[in-house]
């Protein structure tokens, strides 16, 4: 292996100190701007996944964990007035909410995997994850707000706005489709009108050459008998001029 040369040693060293970050549980880091940004990044991946599921199937459907139920029953005997379509950031990421947000969490330690795993989390549950539109917070948390938006039915929003853009995409192409079909349906008809009128005319061509050389049988024909009459005439013509020769002598 290539020894490590002196200007990448700083670059090193920010990727063992970011490592080391994100290896931390959320509530060490705070808020701080930095760390958040390379947990976003880790997280991403999630996000999308989560995206992509309330996009294809109904939400109210969907289970997230073995204990959706139970976070669901905590959640809301904690936060029962809680908004949750759209999310004040102040509910979650001010002091005095942290204080009442973080026995919740901790009762989830041992049962959800990573219960402090940061995550990403939407404001606006009708939109997706755009960069006004996330914050940052632990993975029980995450669960907390999107069981009940799942059951309680606002994610619903996003779920019918995808399956309508898709509808419309499907209804495009079949529009397109049947305009190409209609295209080479005509396009055949034209081959095949073409083919039939190149037909009639070889048919009338062929007529027209039957016609002209019966015509010219039968002037040929005319043309013979006519020379036989005359050939006839003119045998009558020499008998009667031996007769009148031999009258004469």
């Amino acid at each position: 292996m290539a020894a490590t040369s002196a200007t990448d040693e700083p670059v090193s060293g920010e990727l063992v100190s970011v490592a080391h970050a994100l290896s931390l549980p959320a509530e060490s880091y705070g808020n701080d701007p930095d760390i958040e940004m390379a947990w976003a990044m880790r997280a991403m991946q999630h996000a999308e996944v989560y995206y992509k599921l309330i996009s294809s199937v109904d939400p109210q459907f969907l289970k997230l964990t073995k204990v959706d139920d139970q976070i669901y029953s905590e959640f809301r005997k904690n936060f029962e007035k809680l908004k949750i379509d759209v999310l004040d950031p102040e509910e979650l990421k001010s002091e005095s909410a942290k204080e009442k947000w973080r026995p919740f969490c901790l009762k989830f330690n041992g049962i959800v995997e990573d219960f402090n795993y940061g995550t990403l989390l939407r404001l606006d549950c009708s939109q997706g994850y755009t960069e006004e539109n996330t914050i940052f917070a632990p993975r029980i948390q995450f669960f907390a707000i999107e069981i009940a938006r799942n059951r309680e039915g606002y994610n619903k929003a996003v779920y019918i706005s995808v399956q309508d853009k898709e509808g419309e995409k499907e209804v495009n192409n079949g529009g397109e489709k049947r305009a190409d079909s209609g295209e080479e349906e005509n396009t055949k008809k034209r081959g095949e009108k073409g083919a039939d009128s190149g037909e009639e005319e070889n048919t009338k061509n062929r007529g027209e050459k039957g016609a002209d050389s019966g015509e010219e049988k039968e002037e040929g024909i005319n043309r013979e008998e006519k020379t036989d009459k005359g050939g006839e005439k003119g045998e009558e013509a020499d008998k009667d001029i031996s007769k009148s020769g031999e009258k004469a002598m």
